[in-house]
């Protein structure tokens, strides 16, 4: 079991434990050593990271520990989390370093590793990093004198970045008359975001670009999609588009008002690449979340939809297995495996209105493509995570639930790998029978761990 990361890195409240600066300290040493590897010193890192406050705190610890065995950083500054994937592999990079809690509110916040392909580490690469944490050998490893690596910082990451955003756009298409509103949840995109739109001609109106340290993710971006909602109505946008804090999700609103998740966004691109011939194999990878609807959407088209556990990088991984283009999660991370290699909401967006303009339509006629199935998702805080078989009673429960959903929805159940929480989700062809299904084992799971 691994005891600091879970299904996107390392993430907690700031300053305490896991997330303080001498724990970073030795994630940065861990980080160097595996790296460095049979490569010898001076090997390259970036870093970057989104406008929480205590980002200062862990840029300064991880720099201090990648120098000091022996690797040369290169710092970014705020910038998104896709943006460290691209930039990784682009300036060939052995990894990349992102400091942030994604959607979590400010007081949070995390450690995100990409390799030097720029995709996030697997399982096993975590857990031979927290090892070294635990190794008293480990400790006695330094670089000395000459071998000692450097930092520097890097003024045109975000130039690099928007130049690969725009390459998903075709030439003999510009955004010119589109009016788009976007909310950047004065988060890592508050800069990239208009200016990209604004270069391909789109006229931007701007909420949630003005981020101060502490007002990331309050009550703005992909988690509170009414704001984008009633910014697009008031100012009659053709768009809405709402970010997360680290930029790789995102939610959409048309120009009718109608909200778009994940598992929308996945229907309409599959839909398109499908009629392009650009499905091969026919397979859109999906998680356990996915709602069972798309599922059925996507079988009347000869597409199979493959589950992976949730987190974006267990959908990357499916799709590199097996060579798959399209991929993503109801939360709203994208991933176009021919385009990137993590969620990116940015990129998602650009190629959803590229889309838009090509076919000439607006997105309210992608409305209702498919139907969905009601489906209630509870949040239950708690003091201690503990695996769900270990709860007692509470597998028999959700087999008892499940018989009687048979074929016409689906129960899951498990423990949020970024927060103190059990997310309960319970699906059905009946909103009541789904809603009175996820209460009872949501009051059950409470009264098991007060």
């Amino acid at each position: 079991m691994r005891k600091l990361f879970g299904t996107d890195g390392i993430r907690g409240e700031a300053n305490v434990y896991p997330m303080l600066p001498e724990v970073a300290l030795q994630v940065g040493r861990a980080i160097g050593y595996l790296f460095r590897g049979s490569f010898g010193h001076h090997q390259k890192v970036i870093i970057g990271k989104d406008t929480r406050i205590s980002g200062y705190i862990f840029e300064s610890a991880l720099t201090a520990g990648l120098c000091s065995m022996g690797i040369d950083v290169y710092l970014v500054g705020p910038i998104p989390t896709p943006a460290i994937a691209f930039l990784t592999k682009d300036m060939r990079a052995r990894a990349g370093i992102v400091i942030s809690a994604s959607h979590n509110p400010y007081y949070d916040n995390g450690i995100k590793i990409f390799d030097h392909t720029g995709f996030k580490l697997p399982d096993e690469l975590e857990e031979r990093i927290e090892a070294l944490l635990e190794d008293e050998r480990f400790k006695e490893i330094r670089s000395t004198k000459e071998e000692l690596g450097r930092a520097f910082r890097i003024k045109d990451a975000i130039g690099r970045y928007a130049i690969h955003l725009k390459s998903v756009v075709p030439p003999n298409i510009d955004f010119e008359g589109v009016k788009i509103a976007i909310d950047c949840a004065n988060g890592a995109c508050y800069y990239v975001g208009p200016m990209v739109l604004e270069e391909l001609g789109a006229e931007v109106v701007r909420v949630g670009c003005q981020p101060n340290g502490i007002n990331i993710n309050e009550n703005c971006g992909a988690l509170y999609p009414e704001v984008i909602r009633k910014k697009v109505m008031e100012e009659k946008c053709h768009i809405g588009i709402a970010l997360d804090g680290d930029g790789d999700r995102i939610a959409i609103c048309d120009e009718k008002g109608n909200l778009y998740d994940g598992d929308d966004l996945l229907a309409i691109f599959a839909t398109y690449f499908l009629r392009k011939g650009m499905l091969n194999p026919k397979i859109v990878v999906g998680t356990v979340m996915t709602n069972k609807g798309l599922e059925v959407y996507l079988s009347k088209l000869g597409i199979e939809l493959i589950r992976t556990s949730v987190g974006d990088r267990y959908v990357v991984q499916e799709m590199k297995a097996k060579g798959i283009l399209l991929g993503g999660e109801t939360s709203g991370h994208i991933i176009f495996l021919d385009k990137s290699t993590t969620g990116d909401g940015l990129l998602t967006a650009l190629r959803l209105l590229s889309i838009l303009r090509e076919e000439g339509k607006t997105l309210s006629e992608f409305q209702g493509l498919y139907e969905k199935f009601p489906q209630v998702i509870i949040n239950i805080k708690v003091k201690e995570k503990r695996p769900v078989h270990e709860i007692e009673g509470l597998t028999d429960l959700i087999n008892k639930l499940e018989k009687r959903l048979g074929n016409e929805g689906r129960v899951v159940v498990r423990p949020s790998g970024t927060e103190p929480k059990y997310r309960v989700m319970v699906e059905a062809k009946d909103s009541k029978v789904a809603k009175e299904f996820a209460e009872e084992i949501a009051t059950y799971i409470q009264r098991k761990l007060e």
